[in-house]
């Protein structure tokens, strides 16, 4: 079991996506860096009657889809095929989740890929059943933006997706930390990770939407609660945002690329500073929310996250591997568990596939890891 990591000398400035370095080679291994020391945070709370166990367990079922192009997004339709987004070639797949098939739906004009930009996040519309949208977070020319497409499954391939429909524009646009994560949350609104871009001012600027996690209607509107109500802006102080999730008790949380020093997962609360550039990892600095748990950059540098078996699972880029951290309630029950350690590559995004099953999207041809035959890959893993 992998406790949560200690401090360490070695400073890495490109911490947010950076190629893969050492780094367990099997399940559950510890590396050396990993072990615990007097600048590790608090021991975690101990376990509900709810609680999963301490340690858990990863098993991969299958490779599902491989030979795919920087997959970023990734969105589960309602008859269980997935839906999977190319950030530098722009265009959206549907994988068929029987035979593994893919075949491009369509692609989003518009999208200006460069350095971490491009077609990242997906989204279903909380009605889909009825309109069949699917919601895109991308960088153009101009800026980074969110918008929804029309799905028309009968029209021929490649030509399904309609005309994009902007519902929110005038996210800052960097070369690095563009965030990108998108996912409607159980109260239906419609949230999104963003980075600072580089710029790291943005973060603790109130009126930028860089280095935030916002929370709009789905016609991107400002939502009654926000902690203003004329503003899109749910929580401020973050550096680059990958990762969004839900627990069983409705709870935000969220993951963030560090620089030098720690990565971080949050749990997010409407109006709170979690303290970027200023703090980065467990501060103790009035005015910031620290994380719940943190990572060196060279173990972690993390994208998405999913809750699943009572965990959240956090997949890494520069790590190579999943970590898991249990939950009782608000507060992890036991110390991080890192699985899957430099076996699969650069890990981008990790999606609930009920139960106690997971979706993996490896990142190796995002210009950033050292592809092999067959990468990139979506991944069935089963966990406990």
């Amino acid at each position: 079991m992998t406790a949560v990591l200690a401090a360490s000398a070695l400073v890495f400035a490109a911490g947010c996506s950076g190629g893969g370095g050492p780094g367990p080679a099997g399940a559950a291994s510890t590396p050396p860096s990993a072990r615990s020391s007097p600048a590790s945070p608090a021991a975690p709370a101990s376990p509900s009657p709810s609680a999963p166990p301490a340690e858990g367990t990863v098993k991969v079922l299958r490779t599902l889809a491989e030979g795919l192009k920087s997959p970023w997004g990734l969105a589960a339709l309602p008859d269980g095929d997935l839906l999977v987004s190319s950030r530098d070639e722009g265009t959206i797949s549907r994988i068929d989740t029987e035979s593994g098939k893919a075949t491009v739906i369509g692609s989003v004009p518009g999208v200006a890929p460069a350095g971490e930009g491009g077609l990242m996040g997906l989204a279903l519309s909380p009605t889909y059943a009825s309109d069949h949208l699917v919601y895109a977070y991308f960088t153009t020319e101009s800026d980074n933006r969110i918008a929804r497409m029309l799905y028309d499954e009968k029209r021929p391939a490649g030509q399904q997706l309609g005309a994009p429909d902007t519902v929110l524009r005038g996210i800052p646009k960097g070369t690095v930390h563009n965030g990108g994560r998108i996912a409607f949350g159980p109260d239906k609104m419609l949230y999104a990770g963003t980075g600072e871009t580089g710029d790291t001012s943005l973060a603790q600027d109130m009126s930028s939407l860089g280095g935030k996690i916002l929370r709009m209607t789905p016609d991107g509107q400002p939502v009654h609660g926000n902690p203003a109500e004329d503003s899109v802006v749910y929580s401020s102080g973050h550096r680059n945002v990958q990762g969004l999730a839900w627990d069983a008790g409705k709870r935000l949380w969220a993951a963030e690329f560090g620089q030098n020093t720690w990565d971080e997962l949050n749990l997010i609360e409407p109006g709170k500073n979690y303290g970027w550039p200023e703090a980065e990892g467990r501060a103790g600095r009035r005015g910031f929310i620290d994380p719940v748990a943190q990572w060196k950059p060279e173990d972690a540098s993390p994208s998405g996250i999913a809750v699943a078996a009572g965990s959240v699972w956090m997949a890494g880029l520069r790590g190579e591997r999943l970590w898991r951290v249990p939950l009782a309630g608000a507060e992890p029950s036991a110390a991080p568990q890192a699985f899957l350690g430099q076996e699969h590559g650069r890990l981008r995004t990790v999606l609930s596939a009920g139960g106690n099953r997971l979706w993996l999207v490896t990142s190796e041809t995002d210009t950033r890891g050292t592809p092999e035959p067959g990468d990139d890959k979506i991944l069935l893993l089963e966990v406990t």
